[in-house]
């Protein structure tokens, strides 16, 4: 008999949700067959069957929250076959009635295959709609979030009134407000940042860019075919700027009282996606050309925003960066993504009139930005010097060039 237990498939993920089961009771399957797909804080993904036999027995609902080692299901793979299992089959056939009841709730446990996304899933979940009870209107039965939505409609106009001894006061309460699940990648989201808060004394320095060159160098590639995100540049810079300040590439060791300086440059970008916020990691950028930063990056973004990134997509950053310019922020204060030392926002870049060194007034894109740093490993002035490199790279970005690989 083998178990198939939740084992640990991302960094600091400890816990994850069922749902979905691909197999039932009784089912044949196959080695790396999908077993079951977990919700973790995130990502969606699939566990593996180890072995060829016969699912034996599922130990746990869909909705069920799990932790690590927690044994999901069982599969007789045929090789341990004991005395013991032998007498039990015996003491089975010879009475039936007694075994009857618990093959029945044996053959309950696991649902019936829902075919929906997880996004949808989801939506189910955080409505308390139980999904197999919905009737899917895409192809093959799919149920689709509409499906969800007519679901939920349908059953709030089946309610009954509530009973008359309900005070008017209660009957405000539950008018007047409405509730949002506080569960999965929401929850975890809170608890990584409370840790990061509570541990971290941050400080954050705020600063500008002068990007007008680096746009008309952008503008130049985009005519010739080359479109590349200006977040590629950026990325290229940040980079240069962590080698030469490498306290913003740490972690902070306090059980051996040493800064770990980290040799890698792996850069998280925060993601806005559907499913809340998201950090995979570009990894090695210091050796990447700006054209394998763009591509990366964009294959990076996809996956997240349709919930396809994988542990290995989300482990190792050393340092952050979140672009959220384009949705029109003009500052704000991040927080740094535990146990790295920093993080960087590139907010909205604007034409600003700027007085120019010969005292002349010229219109210039200006952009907005906010180092957060942990002001344990380092100081006010590093982080001002640290911004004033990457400045340096942005205004004269064909000094980008010395550092092509």
């Amino acid at each position: 008999m083998v178990e198939v237990k939740f084992h640990d498939i991302g960094e600091g993920m400890n816990e994850g949700e069922i749902i979905n089961f691909f197999v039932k009771v009784g089912d044949t399957v196959s080695v790396d067959q999908p077993l079951v797909e977990m919700q973790t804080d995130k990502m969606v993904a699939e566990i593996p069957s180890p072995t060829t036999g016969k699912v034996k027995a599922i130990h746990h609902d869909i909705g069920t929250t799990v932790t690590i080692g927690t044994a999901i299901l069982e599969i007789d793979d045929g090789k341990e076959e004991s005395i013991n299992s032998k007498r039990e089959v015996s003491a089975a056939l010879s009475a039936p009635e007694k075994q009857n009841i618990p093959k029945q709730k044996e053959r309950k446990s696991p649902p019936k295959r829902i075919i929906a996304a997880p996004h949808t899933r989801r939506i189910a979940r955080e409505n308390d709609v139980d999904i197999e009870k919905v009737q899917g209107s895409g192809p093959a039965g799919r149920v689709l979030d509409d499906d969800i939505f007519r679901f939920i409609r349908e059953q709030q106009e089946d309610m009954i009134q509530p009973e008359e001894n309900i005070t008017s006061s209660q009957a405000r309460t539950s008018t007047e407000s409405d509730t949002i699940p506080f569960t999965g990648i929401r929850k975890q989201i809170a608890q990584k940042m409370t840790q990061s808060l509570m541990t971290i004394p941050h400080v954050t320095h705020f600063d500008e860019a002068d990007l007008t060159n680096l746009l008309e160098i952008r503008s130049e590639l985009k005519e010739a075919g080359e479109n590349i995100s200006v977040v590629a540049f950026f990325l290229k810079a940040i980079a240069i700027t962590l080698k030469e300040f490498p306290v913003f590439n740490a972690q902070l060791d306090e059980e051996n009282d040493v800064i770990r300086l980290h040799k890698n440059y792996h850069i998280g970008l925060a993601t806005n996606t559907n499913n809340g916020l998201l950090v995979p990691v570009l990894r090695d950028v210091d050796k990447k050309t700006i054209r394998e930063i763009h591509d990366e990056m964009k294959a990076l973004t996809e996956k997240a925003q349709a919930g396809k990134l994988t542990a290995q997509d989300m482990r190792g950053g050393t340092f952050t960066i979140s672009n959220v310019g384009p949705l029109g922020s003009t500052a704000a204060t991040p927080i740094i993504n535990y146990p790295q030392t920093s993080i960087i926002a590139f907010h909205k870049t604007k034409k600003t009139p700027v007085v120019l060194e010969n005292d002349e007034i010229a219109v210039r894109s200006i952009m907005n930005m906010s180092l957060s740093f942990d002001h344990r490993v380092t100081d006010g002035a590093n982080a001002v010097q640290f911004t004033n490199r990457f400045n340096q790279l942005m205004e004269r970005p064909y000094h980008l060039l010395l550092e092509l690989v």
